[in-house]
C-alpha cells in the first residue's frame, strides 16, 4: 500500500499542475473562438496544424521516453548513461528534422495546404523538434522524482503562452492565426532555457550499443504511438483531404476542434495519471504485490473517469461557454468523444503488460488494429455525415486497441482485475446519465440541481463501498479531535 500511497501522491502534483495547466490552456479555447468566427476557418487550421505537430513529435521521440525509464531502472545500467544517450540520441534526430524541413519548407507547406503562410508549419517544425528534445530532460525529471520541477515548467510555457495570446488577441483585437503559433514558439522556448541545468552532464556520452538495446525495446514502442496517437489526430488531418465540401472543410474542422476540447478534460486525467504511473509500474515490477496495485489503480482510474464523465455531461450547459457560440453545433461530439478517451486510458493502463515482459511487439499490433478500424471508419463516414463520423471512429477504435489488449493479456501476464465492482460502477454512470438525459427540464438552475442531485448518487455510492468516509485520514483526525 505504501507504492499506491505514492502514487497517488505523485499523480495528484501532476495532475494538479495538469489540472490547471489544461484549465487555464482552456482559455485559449474561448480566445481563439472568440477572435475566429467559425465561418473564417481559423480554428480550424489550428487544429489541423497542432495534429500535423502531434503526429511529428511521435515520430521524432522514437519512444525513448519510455526506454528510457525501462533501462535506468533496470539495476544494470547506469542511469545517467542510459540519460546521456537517450538526450543525445534525441537531440541528433531533432536537429536534423529541423534542417531538413526548413530547407524544404515551402513544398512542404504547399502539400499541407498553407502555400500562402509557409511559416506557419515552419514555426510550428521548430516548435516540435524543441518539444521532442526537451522530452527528455523532463523524463529525466519524473525519474528523479522532481514532480515540481516538472510542474513548474509546464506551467511556465502555458502562463506564457497564454499571457502573450491575451494581450493580441484580446486587448490588441488581432485575429491573425499565424499569432497563436508565435507564441507558442517563444512560450517553448522559455523553458527550454530553464531546462539548461538538467543538461549540464560531465560525462556526455553516445553509448552506441546501449542505443541499439534501447532502439530494440523502444522502436515497437514507436509503431504502437504513431497509432496512438493517429487514433487521436487521423480525422484532422485527413479531414481536409476527404470532406467533400473543400470550401467548408476548415470551418467543419473547426466546429469539431473546439466542441472536442470541452471532452479533453478526461485527457488531462489520463494524462496525470500516466506521468506518475509509468515510473511506478517499472519501480514496484519486482515486487511480490505489484499485481494487486495494478489491478487497483485501474479500478480507481475507472471510476474516477466516469466521474468525470458525468460532471462534464451533467454541466455542458455551461461549460459550452468555452467557447464561441457559433461552434455550439459541434457539442454533440462531446459525449461520444469521452467515451472514447475512457477506452483510451484504460487500454494506456493494460498495456503494462507487454511493457513489463518486453514484448512491446504486441502494443504495436493493437494499436495498429486500432488505428486500421478508426482510420476506415473516417474514411467511411466523414464524407457521409461530417465530423460525427470523426468521432465515432474514435471510439470504435479505441475500444478495439483496449478490447484486444486486456484479452490477450489475460494470458500472457494475468492481473486480477475487479471486473464485477468495475462493472457495477460502469452500469451506474450509464444508468445516471440516462437519466439525466431524459427529462425535458427547461429552466436551466432546476435542470442542474437534478443533476446535481445524480451526481451526488455516484459520489455516495463511490463512499459508501471503496471511499468509506470513516476510513478518510481527514475525517478520522476530526472523529478523535
Amino acid at each position: 500500500m505504501a507504492g499506491l500511497k505514492s502514487l497517488l501522491k505523485e499523480t495528484a502534483i501532476y495532475g494538479m499542475s495538469s489540472i490547471i495547466g489544461r484549465f487555464l490552456n482552456y482559455l485559449l479555447v474561448p480566445i481563439y473562438t472568440t477572435a475566429m468566427s467559425a465561418q473564417s476557418g481559423g480554428y480550424g487550421v489550428v487544429t489541423n496544424i497542432y495534429a500535423w505537430v502531434a503526429l511529428t513529435l511521435v515520430l521524432l521521440t522514437c519512444g525513448m521516453e519510455t526506454g528510457f525509464f525501462r533501462f535506468a531502472n533496470n539495476g544494470q545500467d547506469d542511469p545517467r548513461r542510459v540519460y546521456s544517450t537517450t538526450l543525445l540520441s534525441i537531440g541528433i534526430g531533432a536537429s536534423v528534422f529541423l534542417l531538413v524541413g526548413l530547407l524544404f519548407l515551402h513544398p512542404i507547406a504547399g502539400w499541407l495546404g498553407y502555400a500562402d503562410h509557409p511559416w506557419y508549419v515552419g514555426m510550428m517544425m521548430i516548435v516540435v523538434a524543441m518539444d521532442a528534445f526537451q522530452s527528455i530532460p523532463f523524463a529525466y525529471l519524473r525519474y528523479r522524482k522532481r514532480p515540481f520541477k516538472f510542474a513548474a515548467l509546464k506551467l511556465l510555457f502555458i502562463f506564457v503562452n497564454i499571457a502573450l495570446n491575451l494581450t493580441y488577441y484580446v486587448w490588441m483585437k488581432g485575429s491573425d492565426v499565424g499569432y497563436a503559433f508565435l507564441f507558442n514558439l517563444i512560450g517553448t522556448s522559455v523553458v527550454m532555457l530553464c531546462l539548461l541545468p538538467e543538461l549540464r552532464l560531465s560525462d556526455y556520452v553516445l553509448d552506441r550499443a546501449l542505443l541499439r538495446r534501447m532502439l530494440s525495446y523502444s522502436l515497437p514502442l514507436l509503431v504502437l504511438g504513431l497509432a496512438g496517437i493517429l487514433n487521436q489526430v487521423a480525422d484532422k488531418i485527413i479531414f481536409r483531404f476527404i470532406y467533400p465540401d473543400a470550401a467548408s472543410a476548415t470551418v467543419e474542422l473547426g466546429i469539431y476542434g473546439a466542441a472536442s476540447k470541452i471532452a479533453m478534460i478526461m485527457a488531462m486525467l489520463t494524462q496525470a495519471f500516466r506521468f506518475a504511473y509509468e515510473p511506478f509500474v517499472f519501480g514496484n515490477s519486482r515486487k511480490e504485490d505489484s499485481r494487486q496495485m495494478y489491478a487497483q489503480a485501474m479500478k480507481f482510474f475507472i471510476i474516477f473517469t466516469l466521474l468525470a464523465f458525468l460532471g462534464v455531461m451533467f454541466y455542458l450547459d455551461i461549460l459550452k461557454f468555452i467557447i464561441g457560440s457559433d461552434y455550439w453545433p459541434g457539442l454533440r461530439v462531446v459525449p461520444i468523444v469521452m467515451a472514447a478517451e475512457i477506452f483510451m486510458g484504460i487500454y494506456f493502463n493494460l498495456s503494462f503488460w507487454y511493457k513489463l515482459t518486453d514484448e512491446t511487439r504486441w502494443g504495436a499490433y493493437f494499436s495498429l488494429a486500432g488505428c486500421g478500424v478508426l482510420i476506415l471508419l473516417n474514411l467511411l463516414l466523414i464524407p457521409r455525415i461530417s465530423y460525427m463520423g470523426c468521432a465515432w471512429a474514435g471510439f470504435f477504435g479505441y475500444g478495439t486497441a483496449m478490447l484486444l489488449s486486456y484479452f490477450v493479456g489475460r494470458r500472457h501476464y494475468p492481473i486480477p482485475y475487479d471486473l464485477r465492482s468495475i462493472g457495477r460502477y460502469v452500469a451506474l454512470a450509464a444508468l445516471l446519465y440516462v437519466a439525466a438525459e431524459l427529462p425535458s427540464i427547461h429552466s436551466i438552475v432546476w435542470r442542474m440541481a437534478y443533476r446535481t442531485l445524480l451526481l451526488l448518487l455516484f459520489v455516495g455510492y463511490l463512499l459508501k463501498h471503496d471511499l468509506p468516509i470513516s476510513q478518510l485520514p481527514g475525517f478520522r483526525s476530526f472523529k478523535h479531535a
